[in-house]
């Protein structure tokens, strides 16, 4: 069991006579937020902790302002909340100067881990997993569309019309990925000096739709990882005149883009998936584990589709996963076990889309997991091809509207990732909702205007 990751030699008192020096952190979406801090400031936070506005957590997306959320907002005054460094995630950015970044997380005043930080809550899940005596070891893959386009472009068309980096639907193509040398370049020379290794890059199933697959570590490694290559991949695209967009569904035209995770369980050294007497190599705490996801597939939903956008990638014969489904290297199903050696055997949860908040998004994988091993669940037999054996099981949520009441629902998930979080998440998840419904769309004008 290994994994790469980066272990900067950072000494606090190094950072007293840089100009700045910049932190992030993720919202409830997933969206990387922070500040360029004088170095002086961050070597003391590094010592004694700080504090961030508790509107972090006040706002949507789009930085519109909660007006249902019970942690914060105007009849709180938009109070802080701590704000912890890990010196343990420091690493210099390339592509700016070899500027210092530093991730943090979110602590309540007496220093306990705040219940609704996205980064807490998977490392909650971790301390269970380390009491079961299993190191979740996971690896994400990206797909995500790139465009020509600027943030001033984007806006001048009205977000349509977009130019793709490149053109033509060539998936595995050499000649279309070279459309962008120099930024795919870059994204090989820079991303593993801060930690982040990739394995392989290729275009996929569009125009300037590319696929990135990110060598696997520890589970809050992956996390990290995940939310900075995203960030990464956008500055850095910046720099060559493109956008990178990791929305779910980009177009109709073309298929979704999904945020696989990839991951194993390992004990004492070994990879507790692996047994070499077992169907497929699979052992007992592997079956367990895989219908453990199973069953809190359709409760914990929303945080694998957390937007409205999400849904339009899940429909069918598409290779996005409908229905709560398992096989053996299918890629039609939900959950893919993909065969292999004690090092290699794993399985793929193929349900999060790109837009997933990474934290969220492997926090509920895997405990969704221990609760299968946890409680000693049985897994069916797998279903083949197409969907065969699964034609009468119902189908996972259709729409975020659908996702949210499921959860709102589920004591597990309250069980699985905690009350305060679960509370908060959902309210977000309902006003996401809300805007939409009160949203008139290009859509709804072209089909109605002239015929009502």
């Amino acid at each position: 069991m290994t994994s790469t990751t980066i272990r900067a030699p950072l000494n606090p008192a190094t950072l007293v006579d840089e100009p700045f020096v910049r932190f992030a952190v993720t919202d409830i979406d997933g969206v990387c937020r922070g500040k360029h801090l004088s170095g002086e400031k961050v070597a003391s936070m590094l010592k004694g902790g700080g504090t961030i506005a508790s509107a972090l957590f006040g706002w949507d997306i789009a930085d519109e302002l909660y007006d249902n959320v019970s942690f914060t907002g105007f009849h709180t005054g938009y109070n802080d909340i701590g704000l912890q460094l890990d010196a343990s995630t420091a690493r210099q950015l390339p592509w700016d100067d070899n500027r210092w970044l530093i991730l943090g997380e979110h602590v309540n005043a007496d220093g306990t881990p705040l219940a609704i930080c996205p980064r807490q809550v998977l490392k909650k899940v971790l301390k269970k997993a380390e009491s079961m005596g299993f190191t979740p070891m996971v690896g994400v893959e990206f797909e995500w569309f790139v465009l020509k386009e600027t943030e001033i472009s984007l806006r001048e068309k009205g977000f349509r019309n977009l130019q793709t980096a490149s053109q033509g639907l060539t998936n595995y193509s050499p000649f279309r990925l070279s459309a962008e040398h120099g930024f795919v370049r870059d994204l090989f020379d820079y991303l593993p000096k801060i930690g982040i290794p990739l394995e392989a890059l290729h275009t996929e199933a569009g125009p300037g739709n590319f696929e990135a697959a990110i060598r696997y570590g520890t589970a809050i490694e992956a996390a990290d990882r995940a939310m900075l290559f995203k960030q990464a991949v956008r500055e850095i695209g910046r720099r060559h005149g493109l956008i990178n967009t990791f929305l779910a569904k980009y177009s109709t035209a073309y298929a979704g883009c999904g945020g696989h995770m990839h991951q194993s369980l390992w004990k004492d050294g070994a990879n507790a998936f692996f047994d070499a007497k077992g169907d497929h190599g699979m052992s007992e705490t592997m079956r367990q584990y895989v219908a453990g996801q199973l069953h809190c597939l359709p409760q914990l939903f929303a945080l694998y589709a957390p937007f409205i956008n999400s849904y339009k990638r899940l429909v069918d014969n598409n290779l996005a996963p409908t229905k709560p489904t398992w096989g053996i290297d299918n890629r039609n199903v939900s959950l893919r076990v993909i065969p292999g050696s004690a090092s290699s055997l794993r399985l793929e949860t193929r349900t999060p889309g790109a837009d997933t908040n990474p934290y969220l998004g492997i926090a509920a994988a895997v405990a969704s997991g221990l609760y299968g091993i946890e409680n000693k669940l049985s897994l069916q037999a797998p279903v083949t091809g197409a969907n065969k054996g699964a034609e009468g099981m119902e189908r996972l949520p259709r729409t975020l509207s659908e996702a949210t009441e499921n959860l709102e629902r589920s004591a597990l998930a309250r069980e699985l990732l905690g009350d305060g979080f679960v509370t908060h998440f959902l309210q977000t998840r309902q006003w996401e909702v809300r805007r939409f419904n009160q949203a008139v769309t290009d859509w709804e004008l072209q089909r109605y205007l002239e015929l009502v």
